[in-house]
């Protein structure tokens, strides 16, 4: 297993060198192994590198192999940067249940981050149940999170809990939407 050199942190910002770079294409090769230790060593080594891994490892989420995705995601709910979270969104329609749930579970620590691609995934795909469910369960664990949070959430959790959620999800949705790019500019001005 290759050791993780050459990562230095400064507050929010890393720096990565060249040969850190390479590790990191190397161990998201490894993601690919048909051998399942290389694999979650490989995981366990890109989590270790943290944020500067992230922007190779989102392409990896849409791989037809469901092991890599399994791992990705699981890399990803580690180091918890939400510049995946959109994507994270995405996979709760996949097709292999483990890697839905990986998902849900990635999305929870993000908070606030993953509410608005959350909320416009439900808006463009309201027909599905697997992105319903797994909504609910962010959401349900969204609304313990701040006040703020859970007045937002609030009104969509029964939507989606309701008979016809396809189509009664949609206005709380949209609401939400609103509400939240509000507070958004509310912050920018």
């Amino acid at each position: 297993m290759l050791k993780v050199e050459n990562y230095e942190k400064k507050g929010e910002e890393a720096s990565v060198s060249v040969e850190t770079l390479s590790k990191i294409k190397h161990l998201t090769a490894d993601l690919r192994s048909n051998d399942g230790t290389v694999r979650r060593e490989a995981r366990q080594a890109l989590v270790f590198i943290g944020k500067p891994a992230v922007d190779l490892l989102i392409p990896l989420l849409k791989d037809s192999d469901d092991d890599v995705r399994w791992e990705v995601v699981k890399a990803l709910a580690e180091i918890a940067d939400p510049r995946a979270a959109s994507d994270l969104v995405g996979l709760l329609m996949d097709h292999n249940f483990g890697v839905r749930w990986l998902a849900v579970e990635a999305l929870i620590p993000m908070g606030g981050d993953a509410l608005k691609p959350l909320l416009e995934k439900l808006t463009e795909h309201p027909e599905s149940s697997w992105l319903r469910r797994g909504a609910l369960h962010v959401l349900h664990n969204l609304a313990k999170k701040p006040p703020d949070l859970k007045e937002l959430v609030g009104p969509v959790i029964p939507s989606l809990e309701g008979f016809e959620p396809e189509i009664g999800c949609l206005g709380p949705a949209y609401t939400a939407l609103d509400k939240l790019k509000g507070s958004v500019n509310m912050l920018l001005v």
